[in-house]
Order: C-alpha cells, then sequence, then structure tokens
C-alpha cells in the first residue's frame, strides 16, 4: 500500500450514510479519501483541497443535484480536467444520457461490483492494479 502523500486524492458526494461509509472503508486502501453529502459540504471541500477524481452520486443533500454539481466542475477551467464518475442508483438510460450530458466521464449504476468500480477508477488514474 502506497503511503498517503502517495496515494491519489478521491473526493466521494454521496447522501447515504451508509454507502458512504463503505466505500470510505473500501476505497482508503487505495487512495486519499474525503467524503461529503451535501452540495454546501462540496463547495467546501473543493475550495480547500485538490483532487484527482470524483465519484459523485446524483442524489444529494441540498438545493443541487449531482449533474448540476458536475456541470460546473466541468465548465470551470480550474477543475474541468478532473474525472467525475457518476455512481448512482438511477438507472434508466435517460438518466444514462443525463450523467453524460452533464459532464460525467463514466456512469456507473448501483449496486456495482466493487472490482469494477476500482479499477474504473484505477483506468481514469492510470494506474496499474497492485501497484497502490
Amino acid at each position: 500500500m502506497k503511503e498517503k502523500k502517495d496515494k491519489k486524492k478521491l473526493l466521494i458526494i454521496e447522501d447515504d450514510s451508509e454507502s458512504l461509509r463503505f466505500l470510505q472503508a473500501y476505497l482508503r486502501r487505495y487512495f486519499e479519501v474525503s467524503t461529503c453529502d451535501s452540495d454546501e459540504a462540496f463547495y467546501e471541500k473543493m475550495e480547500r483541497e485538490n483532487f484527482d477524481i470524483i465519484l459523485m452520486d446524483i442524489s444529494i443533500k441540498g438545493k443541487k443535484n449531482g449533474l448540476e454539481l458536475t456541470r460546473e466542475i466541468k465548465q470551470s477551467p480550474r477543475f474541468t480536467k478532473i474525472p467525475v464518475i457518476c455512481y448512482t442508483a438511477h438507472a434508466l438510460q435517460k438518466d444514462r444520457v443525463n450523467a453524460i450530458k452533464a459532464g460525467c466521464d463514466l456512469f456507473l449504476s448501483k449496486p456495482i461490483d466493487n472490482k469494477i468500480l476500482l479499477n474504473s477508477l484505477f483506468d481514469f488514474l492510470d494506474i496499474q492494479p497492485g501497484t497502490t
């Protein structure tokens, strides 16, 4: 396992506390994980920290949803290059289309196999499995 300073920084935006705890516990072995559950907390995190990748749920607490936040990320010169993976229970084809239109780099439907999720994160960050 890499030292914390060598790990890529992952921001998880998820409003379900149980899912958030699981994701954090599972992914912290591979990434430096930061979490939030609302649009307000998201803005605070983005202002204070730099992230290598974002795992975004569509339904979150606050006035905006994950697609609106993704649109803002992709329109911001400061954040536009950060990959955003949409990870959501919204699994209809229209949800997938809306996510891609908003700027999500990948759409994953819940539930998903943990290895598929991990490999998707590794792929976007050009990390070889087994090197973390």
